[in-house]
């Protein structure tokens, strides 16, 4: 591999700290050191010598400091290749070569995160900053690149074993790394100005695509042990992981279907919910956390083995002593007292995640094809405002409440689906079936495995009955509550079905597809 002794820097960056290892061994290495305002001031105080960018370019710092480095004697001495005509050229101009450029950019997105000033925005867009890593990238062959802080450690390391020589290989990696970085970073300048076309009245929806991804997280494998995978994201940003081995793929496919599930019961009563395979296997709201988790996993206890399992309120002492004698992959939940998290801790494996929040992105994106399918996520919640009444009787008010409930668990399973609810407790799903009459004979058949007398429960369905076939199976169950999109052009047929059996039928006009 073809070796590269690192000379002369150029270090310009937003946050100073976390320089002196780097500078350290630098300096160690006798390399000639150039930087820029702040973090020139920076590097002398910590005791180094470092020549201005000034003295080669001839220009001040200007416009507010929007031009500092945008100069031919600095770019020029970046992208050079180590190669006769381009040295010579150097030598004409009296241009210094750069070996090695350290950049940390302004902070776009902590910005916008505690900012809705534009023009404050604006003003952390990072142009300089941008430039310097694209061509120190592009000239990997001859120039190291260091994009970040947080990448600080690699180069020093690098520095080290190399006694101030660099790879290509290494060069190579660090360039990858770099245009990572700037491509992660112009699709958070993209994503913020998407959101501000789309509120533009007349916006074009095409111009409002935007996907981000950071770090690039290697998983132990994907799916299947024969896949490989990686997470490109902010972890962080979701939940807080308090115990338990590294987070699988099929974890967090599980994890983010969880935490969508319990977003449409965040501020009700105690509600828990168990997950295998992205579908909830029990759901179910009490008075009580112990009380709903019982619950929820008397609908199949059998699916809950090795499950994933979400709480919207804090997880108490009680409910971790129950929780503790299933074997479960992931606990969920927004806080763990001091007494569960010893008890919940004893499963050395077992993934303890305290939840910052349940809300959801509002864009999706799946990989179709060789590109991209970009939606918007399935946000609409079903109230009394949403509902018409279809048949000659009208639900109750218990009935109205269990209906909502199986409607936000229909949401949440995979088409084509049924949900039998009854006291705001999942009873059984049908779900992932071919047909609504299959699902709705797997939710029975299932109800009736674990139990459960269908008398007086409700049932949802994800999409309008084509016929009155599901309505007259679900009255020989003893359903007599129904919840529907409606929309079929044969819905009259399935609304005499449920008149004639006295089944209480509402439509919500809201189609729920989950593929």
């Amino acid at each position: 591999m073809q070796h590269r002794q690192i000379k002369s820097a150029l270090i310009s960056v937003y946050h100073k700290d976390g320089l002196e290892p780097l500078l350290d061994i630098l300096s160690a290495n006798e390399v000639t050191i150039y930087s820029t305002g702040g973090t020139q001031a920076h590097i002398e105080k910590l005791g180094h010598q470092v020549i201005p960018v000034e003295t080669i370019t001839g220009y001040p710092s200007i416009l507010d400091g929007r031009v500092k480095t945008l100069h031919p004697a600095v770019f020029g001495g970046i992208l050079a290749r180590r190669e006769p005509d381009h040295l010579a050229q150097l030598a004409e101009h009296k241009l210094p070569e750069i070996d090695l450029v350290v950049v940390d950019l302004y902070p776009f997105e902590e910005t916008v995160a505690n900012s809705t000033v534009e023009s404050t925005i604006i003003e952390k867009i990072d142009i300089g900053g941008i430039s310097l890593i694209r061509a120190a990238a592009k000239n990997y062959q001859d120039v190291a690149i260091v994009p970040n802080r947080d990448q600080y450690d690699i180069l020093v390391k690098m520095l080290k074993e190399g006694k101030g020589a660099l790879s290509l290989g290494q060069r190579r990696q660090l360039a990858l790394r770099a245009f990572q970085e700037s491509a992660h970073y112009d699709a958070s300048i993209q994503q913020y100005f998407a959101q501000l076309v789309a509120a533009d009245t007349d916006s074009d929806p095409s111009l409002t695509f935007s996907a981000k991804a950071s770090g690039g997280q290697v998983l132990r494998y994907g799916e299947n042990p024969h896949q490989k995978g990686t997470f490109y994201g902010s972890l962080e940003d979701n939940f807080e992981q308090l115990h338990g081995k590294a987070i699988s793929y099929n974890n967090l496919v599980d994890i983010d279907a969880a935490l969508g599930l319990m977003s449409e019961f965040e501020h009700s009563h105690p509600t828990v919910a168990i997950l295998k395979h992205t579908n909830a296997c029990g759901v179910a709201t009490r008075a009580t956390m112990v009380d709903a988790w019982h619950a929820a996993l008397a609908a199949d206890n059998v699916s809950a083995f090795g499950g994933i399992l979400v709480f919207n309120k804090p997880m108490d002492k009680a409910t971790a002593e129950e929780v503790h004698k299933l074997f479960c992959e992931v606990v969920l939940a927004p806080g763990f007292d001091e007494d569960a998290l010893k008890i919940l801790k004893k499963k050395k494996n077992r993934v303890l995640l305290n939840v910052k929040h349940f809300n959801r992105d509002t864009k999706q994106f799946k990989s179709m094809l060789g590109g991209v399918l970009e939606q918007d996520v399935d946000l609409k919640q079903v109230g009394t405002g949403d509902i018409e009444v279809m048949t000659t009787k009208a639900p109750t008010v218990a009935q109205l409440d269990d209906l909502y409930f199986a409607n936000a668990c229909a949401k949440h399973l995979k088409s084509n689906t049924i949900a039998l609810v009854r006291n705001r407790q999942l009873l059984a799903m049908g779900c992932g079936q071919t047909s609504r009459v299959d699902a709705l004979k797997q939710a029975i058949d299932k109800a009736g495995r674990f139990g459960f007398d269908l008398k007086g429960a409700v049932m949802a369905s994800d999409a309008f009955f084509p016929f009155p076939d599901c309505i007259e199976i679900a009255s020989e169950a003893g359903i007599n509550a129904v919840i529907q999109p409606g929309g079929s052009i044969k819905d009259d047929l399935s609304i005499e079905a449920a008149n004639k059996a006295g089944i209480a039928m509402v439509k919500t006009g809201t189609r729920h597809f989950k593929h």
